[in-house]
């Protein structure tokens, strides 16, 4: 059983007093995130440029730390802005967390007044509240126990094999929409790790959160992620996700809605690149798109077969391009299984399809 001992510092119980407002300059975002995984999908599938999508996802890997090839480029931070958003922070929306997430319970709560941060924001100091801002540049948090409320963070210039907003600290992210200014075919919404995303919004990402170590995502609303057909790191189709996890364990998904796209690769996918994946719950949400709506292949680095992954109490839509609801590669088992329909019927969804 894990304990908190068992947990990283930064992934420890988060305490929620609003201490005050770091925000310091810009730093060019450095990545803490595996960025490359093998898909398990009902066909093999390869761009015009001959790339399978493993190989696109491999030409993600180009410019990270630790990884030998360099050829990704990024673009120049944008000078940071030396303004200020209210410290008075709203009151927590917790009324909002009842009913299926959509616009009108994530995201800002309506009527709140935004205070503009213009350029990317480095939030470093433990604690820190940012509240009630419309944040236009990029974040990135390294303290521990840093809250972003009910604010919209819509990123600055085109920025590849980047997100919106990471995460190396540990931070609660409540009542945020992610909204970027500059849709790339290499942005995501969230790189996160020991971080609890709250009634978040995100869309026009190619990922919605990238999921590491300790990350809950619950009453939210990813959809609407934006497929290109060429133009991702390495060239050839972006590979969506609302949620993906490489490598990566105790993680929640619990009460979303999770609709990446018909064009998308899945609403949540898992595989084992950087180590064992497990300890994933996936619980009473709405799930829909892709090619198969859960895909959990045991690819990569991790042991087989791989286990513990719960999925139960969801329901399903009927908008994957393979009428899939469920795939599981020939090396994974699901540890429970149950109580998951379809959204239109009620009746239960069929057995996962299972093959790498």
């Amino acid at each position: 059983m894990t304990t908190e001992s068992d947990l990283p510092a930064t992934g420890r119980r988060i305490h929620w007093g609003p201490i005050g407002v770091a925000i310091a300059g810009v730093a060019t975002v450095a990545l803490t995130a595996v960025l490359v995984y093998p898909l398990t999908q009902p066909a093999r599938r390869t761009s015009a440029d001959g790339l399978t999508p493993e190989q696109r996802r491999s030409a993600e890997m180009a410019g990270l730390p630790g990884v030998a090839s360099s050829t990704a480029s990024r673009s120049p931070s944008p000078s940071p802005s030396s303004a200020s958003p209210s410290t008075s922070a709203p009151p927590r929306a917790a009324s909002r967390s009842g009913g299926k997430p959509a616009a009108g319970n994530t995201g800002v709560v309506a009527g709140t007044n935004l205070t503009v941060l213009t350029g990317d924001q480095t939030l470093a100091t433990d604690n820190a509240v940012v509240a009630n801002a419309d944040i236009r540049g990029y974040v990135r948090i390294t303290g521990k126990n840093v809250t972003i409320r009910n604010s919209i963070v819509r990123g600055g210039a085109a920025r590849c094999s980047a997100a919106v907003i990471q995460v190396e600290g540990s931070a609660v992210i409540e009542d945020v929409e992610i909204a970027p200014a500059s849709p790339n075919a290499c942005l995501d919404g969230v790189w996160a790790t020991a971080t609890t995303l709250t009634r978040v919004n995100i869309h026009g990402t190619v990922d919605g959160v990238k999921a590491g170590n300790d990350v809950v995502v619950q009453d939210s609303w990813i959809h609407d992620l934006t497929f290109y057909g060429s133009g991702a790191p390495g060239g050839g189709a972006t590979v969506n996700d609302a949620v993906d996890t490489r490598g990566k364990r105790r993680i929640t998904l619990r009460h979303n809605v999770l609709h990446p796209g018909a064009d998308a690769n899945a609403a949540y996918q898992v595989t084992q690149e950087g180590g064992a994946s497990g300890d994933i719950r996936v619980e009473n949400n709405w799930l829909d798109g892709g090619h198969c709506v859960l895909n959990f292949a045991h690819r990569g680095g991790g042991p087989t077969p791989l286990t513990g992954i719960a999925v139960v109490n969801n329901r399903f839509g009927r908008n994957s391009m393979f009428a899939c609801p469920i795939l599981i590669s020939t090396a994974t088992n699901l540890t429970a299984n149950s109580g998951n329909v379809w959204d239109d019927t009620g009746a239960a969804i069929p057995a996962p399809d299972k093959h790498d």
